[in-house]
């Protein structure tokens, strides 16, 4: 059983899941990484209202009986989905936040093939989830200035501090 979880959330374009597929590329002993989209995320019109709160839900449930001692899921979720699926599944977890400058995460996204995602809504969620983070006191990994390399330092940082 994963004695915590971490869920590192953020907007697309922020680095969260280039970080975290380098975390799990580094094959550290007792940390295991899942990827919240590998369940296939519905289209935004076919999408129930609590698909997100119930898969976040189901995914630390599912991580909290991974044979580690730390399990990292990234995923765009709400910081207030994961930490009310902590206390509901009795698991120890902490949310950190991947943040960047909006015309980096513009950057960032086209240059990845997915300029359509850098929207205004998509803007709009980054500040949401940064409000969130800085309401709840939760860390903010900002990758504006960093390398790929450097944010999985700080990642990795993080997740072994905690």
């Amino acid at each position: 059983m994963a004695s915590r979880i971490v869920v590192v959330t953020g907007a697309s374009g922020a680095g969260k899941t280039a970080a975290v597929t380098r975390l799990a590329a580094r094959s550290i002993a007792g940390v295991t990484c899942a990827f919240f989209d590998s369940v296939g995320v519905p289209l935004p019109e076919d999408m129930p209202l609590d698909w997100q709160e119930k898969t976040t839900t189901e995914w630390i449930r599912r991580l909290a009986r991974e044979p580690a001692d730390i399990a990292v899921l990234d995923g765009q979720t709400r910081p207030t989905f994961a930490l009310r699926a902590f206390t509901e599944i009795g698991v120890r977890g902490s949310v950190v936040l991947f943040d960047c400058a909006r015309d980096m995460r513009k950057a960032r996204l086209v240059a990845r093939g997915q300029p359509e995602l850098a929207t205004d809504d998509m803007h709009a969620w980054a500040a949401y989830l940064r409000g969130q983070a800085d309401a709840l006191g939760l860390p903010v990994i900002d990758t504006s200035g960093l390398g790929i390399e450097q944010a999985t330092d700080a990642l990795l940082a993080y997740v072994i501090q905690e």
